[in-house]
């Protein structure tokens, strides 16, 4: 199985759709046996459900995502853990150890506001 993580400076990147890289984790047996960091080369948003879709990932663990993300990961099967923050590995380690919480529900909800308009997420919510 393959986990992807929104990923920067070894860190849980704050927002799924500007994430400038992911860490792909591969675990058999409750372990991680291999991890990548594999950099998204500016691809954003809607974008990024191929790309983690492509690299085999059937999970994602991320900061802040919108409902639309969401649903398009839904629709390619693959589960979201929104809301994690700090070190990739721990949370890594908290996911397989079932400690990391399964959400459905977007964590970033700036999307559609006016243009112009600067948003961040992060901290498991949008700025």
């Amino acid at each position: 199985m393959k986990v992807a993580v929104t990923y920067e400076n070894g860190e849980v990147f704050p927002h799924f759709g500007r994430t400038p890289a992911f860490k792909i984790y591969e675990i058999e047996d409750n372990k991680v046996i291999s991890s990548e960091v594999v950099d998204t080369n500016g691809t954003g948003h809607g974008a990024l459900v191929g790309f983690i879709k492509n690299l085999g990932a059937s999970e994602l663990i991320c900061g802040g995502i919108g409902g639309g993300a969401i649903s398009f990961l839904s629709d390619e099967n693959i589960g979201v853990f929104a809301g994690a923050s700090g070190n990739t590995d721990e949370v890594i380690n908290a996911y397989i150890a079932g400690s990391l919480e399964q959400t459905a529900e977007a964590t970033c909800d700036h999307h559609g506001h006016g243009d112009g308009e600067h948003h961040s997420c992060g901290d498991g919510g949008c700025h």
